[in-house]
């Protein structure tokens, strides 16, 4: 498992427009990502508390999620508003979404699952990246990032290699910066969320894309070979 202190990539920003929702994961449990109309980013799990149906189903209406199934709606702090069932009814407080902690940084959504992750301890990351794509990988977070601290684009070696915490590794060449977020998934399913320099243009993103998309072959086929 890892870390519980730690803050985790959960998507690129990019991928979360304001108004929609998506779900994901970190080891196992589940988690909605949804954007309000003002573009703020949350991250909740993903469980409506009527029935237990994902709210990643369900659909944002300005600054309130609402589930798919019965229509239950919550506000940005994680509280059912309205129950249409019932709409004048004074909703109990006890009816409430777990919320978590949530920066966005670095063309990164980050969530903190647990209350004691300090923000001191986010990686420092230049702000000026642009996102290239979020990779899922079958196969675990240690491999990929083993191996990822050993392999790079070919434009890019040789490459300055950095730690920024365990989930996140930066490389640096001939003035390029490239990002690394690993998300883990599961036990034996990883998300890479890749980012460059805004100095990168579009086919040096195009090419970093196409490794990308080799380089989850790779690691898959790594994971089958030890398994």
């Amino acid at each position: 498992m890892t870390d519980t202190t730690l803050w985790v990539p959960v998507a690129l920003s990019t991928s979360i427009e304001p108004g929609t929702s998506a779900g994901t994961s970190i080891d196992g449990a589940e988690y909605v990502v949804w954007r309000d109309d003002k573009g703020k980013a949350h991250v909740w799990e993903d469980r409506c508390p009527h029935r237990g149906m994902r709210l990643s189903f369900g659909f944002v209406r300005g600054d309130q999620i609402a589930c798919l199934y019965h229509g239950w709606r919550y506000d940005n702090a994680g509280q059912c508003r309205l129950i249409p069932a019932h709409p004048d009814l004074d909703v109990p407080k006890t009816i409430k979404v777990p919320t978590f902690a949530v920066v966005e940084a670095a063309g990164l959504i980050w969530a903190a699952v647990s209350p004691d992750t300090d923000r001191t301890t986010m990686p420092d990351l230049p702000e000026d990246l642009l996102s290239v794509r979020s990779l899922y990988v079958d196969a675990p977070l240690a491999l990929c990032r083993d191996r990822l601290a050993e392999v790079s684009p070919p434009d890019m070696e040789p490459a300055e290699v950095a730690e920024l915490s365990p989930l996140c590794l930066q490389r640096t060449a001939a003035g390029s910066t490239l990002v690394i977020a690993f998300q883990p998934l599961n036990a034996d399913r990883t998300a890479l969320h890749i980012l460059v320099s805004a100095s990168a243009d579009n086919q040096t993103r195009a090419q970093l894309a196409t490794w990308a998309t080799g380089l989850r072959f790779a690691l898959e086929n790594s994971y089958i070979r030890v398994a």
